[in-house]
């Protein structure tokens, strides 16, 4: 017959003839595993349960950074996490099994809490899961021939699958400087020409030339425009300081206009003037 009992910890141990409905980990010669594994981890590949990935997270000898000594630590942890929107949470109830291979049944652990996973928290489990005295004991069947059968069941209770982004700024101490020749500028048949992309605070960048107007400055000024070079940016801001200059070959008269400050978040969104200089005489 089936057994529980919850410790003063609120975690609910007990005794199942079922196996895990998600996932099965067999380690065999698991005392090779505990003797390389000294101060790392074990991670399982990763299963699917309530329409999301998790794996389950092993420490043969104690998870060290909880300060864990003579048991063995078990977590469940949510896996390809990357595709899930920003600002994410799961709630899971969970339960961890280890085969008693003699009585063919399992012993069940479980939080009684309902956990929140989300991307500042993937990992929640037992930091004592089992004693070392308890796992090695030959008649509680847990560790036969040096085999040991681990398991976990997952239930997705919520989800938020919330929109949110991310802020993080650099401040660098440098500057940078492109210079781009246009040649045979009266030839040009194009509504706009593009400058080679270049390099500039860890980001790629390029010039946008439109060399008889764009929107209010068509037909009578030449636009000029500064965008993002890398098509892999979409998702992300960048803001800048930056200033478009046209040169004076002849004398030191370049024409510039104020330096500018904008956020920059994909290659389409483009930021300057529209009336940069007059193409008129």
């Amino acid at each position: 017959m089936d057994s529980a009992f919850v410790n003063k910890d609120a975690i609910a141990r007990s005794t199942s003839h079922v196996s895990p409905a998600h996932y099965v980990v067999k380690i065999k010669s698991f005392s090779l595993l505990a003797e390389k594994a000294v101060e790392v981890k074990y991670e399982s590949a990763a299963f699917e349960a309530g329409g999301y990935k998790w794996k389950l997270v092993l420490y043969p000898n104690g998870n060290e950074s909880k300060n864990v000594k003579d048991h063995i630590s078990l977590y469940l942890a949510m896996a390809d996490t990357n595709s899930l929107n920003f600002g994410w949470e799961v709630y899971a109830v969970f339960r961890l099994f280890l085969l008693d291979q003699n009585q063919d049944n399992y012993l069940v652990v479980q939080d009684a809490k309902e956990r929140r996973f989300n991307g500042l928290k993937l990992e929640w489990g037992f930091d004592q899961f089992i004693s070392h005295k308890a796992f090695n004991e030959a008649s509680n069947g847990y560790l036969v021939e040096d085999t040991c059968v681990f398991g976990a069941e997952v239930f997705v209770k919520e989800r938020n699958i919330g929109k949110g982004e991310c802020l993080s700024m650099e401040k660098f101490t440098y500057s940078s400087k492109y210079v781009w020749k246009v040649e045979n500028f009266s030839k040009l048949d194009t509504r706009y020409e593009e400058s080679q992309v270049f390099g500039a605070g860890n980001h790629k960048w390029k010039i946008v030339l439109y060399p008889r107007g764009n929107g209010c400055g068509d037909g009578d000024h030449l636009s000029l425009y500064l965008a993002l070079g890398d098509s892999t940016v979409d998702g992300i801001k960048v803001y800048a300081e930056y200033t478009l200059r046209i040169l004076d070959q002849l004398g030191a008269k370049h024409k510039s206009l104020q330096a500018a400050k904008d956020w920059f978040q994909s290659p389409n969104l483009t930021w300057g003037w529209t009336r940069f200089i007059s193409s008129v005489s």
